[in-house]
């Protein structure tokens, strides 16, 4: 009896020191949401061979798709060390999901060089659905980067 209850501490213990989500499910929710931002982006643009204008624009709009892509392999493949560490992808995905939200409130708001026209027009369905996976990308790496601080830092002897 003793050795069943030490036994289910010791899993308990495992459990919390991992937390209840596997990373893998983690991972994977974080790439599919890097994959979604790109993926509204190139809906937004008109496809894959389409360019948003002004120019500068398109080529914002091109980074992020690149870069949602890239993120999301990041987050899923394993990573040799000299590649940096793991966190890397996580900040990578900070940056993905924050770029574009404040660069669509901008517009939004006090409006962007070449694109006058955007100022106001809240009810863009695509835009919303863009902010959305924007919020959720950044506060699930925001989410996974602070809990790997607090695990670093409770990791650390204490003096």
């Amino acid at each position: 009896m003793a050795q069943q209850v030490e036994a289910g501490l010791k899993t308990k213990a495992k459990m919390s020191a991992q937390g209840s989500v596997p990373a893998a499910g983690v991972r994977a929710v974080g790439a599919l949401l890097a994959v979604a931002v790109a993926a509204v982006h190139i809906a937004d643009q008109g496809g894959i061979t389409a360019f948003a204008s002004p120019s500068w624009i398109g080529w914002g709009y091109r980074l992020i798709e690149i870069g949602g892509a890239l993120t999301a392999m990041a987050l899923l493949l394993p990573r040799p060390r000299w590649l940096g560490p793991a966190w890397l992808g996580w900040a990578a995905a900070v940056i993905l999901g924050a770029g574009p939200f404040a660069a669509y409130i901008a517009s939004r708001t006090v409006g962007v060089p070449g694109d006058p026209g955007d100022v106001g027009n809240w009810g863009y369905w695509v835009g919303t659905v863009s902010l959305f996976i924007e919020a959720a990308l950044v506060v699930l790496s925001v989410s996974v980067l602070a809990e790997g601080r607090r695990r670093n830092s409770a990791e650390l002897p204490s003096q």
